[in-house]
Parts: structure tokens; C-alpha cells; sequence
């Protein structure tokens, strides 16, 4: 049985892990902003098989509550040995290269806090020489692109964050999973055109499920996600800098 701390918990994609979680029996504490979703999602679980489910309200970008939370899941699961972190915003572009206020805060969500929960949880884990930390990046972090770029670049630096974190904590016996979803169709996306490529938040949600299990270093959900990724990183800047992406 796995104790697993979900920050984000109340995302669709954290909502679908969540519940093939339950049905393993498995021990959680949901975090999140959304007090009353988190309410009735733990009745939910629990009702799903779920060993037992505490939630607390979470505004990632309140740094001074991590290591309380942290400390708060732990006692209410008797100890902790995973962490999947899925919380995030999908900024607006524009708004971003417009006002460096807007592009600062959009960084702080998804890169930042998560850098900073990770760091709390990883010296924890290194402790005591096990543990899981999985969290849910984005194929944008690859390379990029003028459409996203603010939001590549926070995916992007958790990235590495990730990668270097892996490699701290490859003689601890800690895994470290980084998660790089392509589309989703989730309620975040809601205004975008749906075509062949989309996934749905249960079919990244067992890929989640999957990694964990099998202690994977990185993952591209779905799987065709890592040839498309690997294409547009070796195109060439010269040739990379004309597209409209």
C-alpha cells in the first residue's frame, strides 16, 4: 500500500490518477484550492476502495504553507512515500509578453512552487532512503515555441530541476519520474479545438499509473508524444525560428 500526497489534487488529470489509485487501496491526502471539491472527492475515493483520504486547502503559491501541509499529510497517513504533484495554470501568451507581472506570477505557479514542494519532500525521501516524486511536467518544456513560450519555459525548468533532483537522489533509492503530457482534453483545455492527437485525462492518468509502478525516469504521455517531441527538438533553429508554432 502506497501513502501518496496529490498537490493539484482537485485537475482532471489528478482526479483520474486518483481514482486508479483508490482502487489499489492505496492511502492518499488530496491538496488543493477548491475546499468543497476536495470534500466530496474524498467520499468519492473512499468509496472507491481507498484505504482513507484527508484533503487540506492549498494555494501552491503560499510557500509558507508547504512544509506545513507536508507535515500535515504525513500525520494524517502515518508517513508518506509518494508525491504527485499536478497543479498548474495555462497562461495566456500575450498577456504574458505583455506584462512582466503576469509572466512572473505564471512562473512562480508552474515552476517555482513545484520546484519548492519538491525540494521539501526530496531532503524528506533522501532521509529515509526511499520515496517516489512524480510530477506532471508538459511536452511544451521541450523546446519553445511563440504560442506558449512563458508556460514551455516554467514546464522547461522544472524539467531540469527534475533531472538533476534524479540524479541527487538515484543512490538514495528515491525515484524521480518527470511526466511530459501532450494535449489533454480536460476543462482547462476547454476552448481548444479537439483533433486526433488528444488523449483523455484517464488514458494520462494509467500512463501515470504505469510510470510509477514500473519506476520510470521520464515519461511522454501518450507514448507517440516522444517521437513528435524528439522531431521538433532536432529541427533546426534556423529553420525552427520561420515556424508559426
Amino acid at each position: 500500500m502506497r501513502k501518496i500526497l496529490i498537490v493539484g489534487a482537485t485537475s482532471a488529470i489528478a482526479e483520474a490518477t486518483a481514482q486508479r489509485f483508490a482502487k489499489q487501496g492505496h492511502r492518499l491526502f488530496l491538496a488543493a484550492r477548491r475546499g468543497e471539491r476536495l470534500e466530496s472527492m474524498a467520499a468519492d475515493l473512499k468509496l472507491r476502495g481507498a484505504d482513507s483520504v484527508g484533503f487540506a486547502v492549498l494555494d501552491a503559491n503560499d510557500f509558507t504553507r508547504h512544509a506545513a501541509l507536508i507535515d500535515e499529510a504525513s500525520a494524517a497517513m502515518q508517513g508518506f512515500d509518494t508525491l504527485l504533484i499536478a497543479h498548474g495554470s495555462l497562461p495566456n501568451q500575450a498577456e504574458c509578453a505583455a506584462s512582466v507581472e503576469k509572466a512572473l506570477a505564471e512562473l512562480t505557479t508552474n515552476a517555482l512552487s513545484v520546484i519548492s514542494l519538491c525540494t521539501l519532500v526530496a531532503n524528506r525521501f533522501e532521509a529515509a532512503k526511499s520515496g517516489t516524486i512524480a510530477v506532471i511536467g508538459s511536452v511544451a518544456g521541450d523546446r519553445g515555441r511563440q504560442s506558449n513560450y512563458i508556460y514551455g519555459t516554467a514546464k522547461g525548468a522544472v524539467g531540469i530541476f527534475l533531472d538533476g533532483l534524479r540524479n541527487r537522489l538515484y543512490t538514495a533509492g528515491v525515484q524521480v519520474v518527470s511526466i511530459k503530457p501532450g494535449f489533454v482534453d480536460t476543462p482547462m483545455t476547454a476552448s481548444f479545438k479537439k483533433g486526433p492527437l488528444w488523449a483523455s485525462a484517464d488514458q494520462v492518468a494509467a500512463g501515470i499509473e504505469r510510470a510509477i509502478e514500473k519506476r520510470r525516469d521520464v515519461v511522454y504521455l501518450p507514448g507517440f508524444r516522444r517521437l513528435i517531441m524528439l522531431i521538433i527538438r532536432h529541427v533546426p533553429e534556423t529553420i525552427f525560428k520561420r515556424l508559426k508554432l
